[in-house]
């Protein structure tokens, strides 16, 4: 296993990215989370007290009070991009593992100050060796894919919506009953993503 820290977390066009880094090893391990992860995430980065307890300090409010505490996390596996994460808990001298994702391991970890771990398969799988301007050419290969694949679903549309006002101009209703059913289930299909 190999020991990591919170090297850096910034906002891509795709998500919130974080990025796990140890000193002993030039890979480094991206990983996409969701906003109010890296919200929870940052606060501890920033040194910044939520007035209220967020979730995660919730979370660990909860097992200080049962006298649980958070030994490490790890970074334990990933399955077709899907990282997956345990929770190593010492609760009266029992040691249990809980699974978790990631990004809530993290933020939790950070809050008890206790190590951080990416299995060795995870990161010969998925780490990369990353300077600041490779992270930026990676995002903007994965943009360039999305925005193909937006583009190419926008023209779909503008193709439907071409042929319904032609079908309507030649009164052929029936087509367009058809076409503009087509253009509903493709809005449909597109606001639901």
């Amino acid at each position: 296993m190999l020991l990591v820290r919170v090297h850096q977390m910034f906002l891509s066009n795709l998500g919130f990215v974080v990025i796990l880094k140890g000193d002993k090893d030039e890979r480094s391990l991206p990983i996409f989370i969701g906003a109010a992860e890296a919200q929870a995430i940052a606060l501890v980065m920033n040194g910044v007290d939520a007035p209220r307890p967020m979730t995660h300090d919730l979370i660990k409010n909860l097992l200080d009070l049962i006298e649980c505490r958070l030994v490490r996390i790890v970074i334990s596996d990933i399955t077709e991009g899907t990282f997956y994460a345990k929770l190593f808990l010492d609760y009266d001298g029992v040691q249990v593992d809980v699974d978790s994702r990631p990004s809530d391991a993290i933020a939790l970890a950070m809050r008890y100050k206790c190590p951080i771990y990416i299995a060795n398969h995870v990161m010969d799988e998925a780490g990369k060796v990353l300077d600041g301007n490779h992270i930026q050419q990676e995002h903007q290969k994965e943009e360039t894919k999305v925005d193909k694949h937006a583009q190419k679903a926008i023209s779909g549309l503008d193709q439907l919506k071409d042929n319904l006002e032609t079908a309507i101009k030649e009164e052929r209703y029936e087509e367009a009953a058809d076409l503009r059913d087509k253009i509903l289930d493709w809005s449909k299909k597109h606001t639901e993503n």
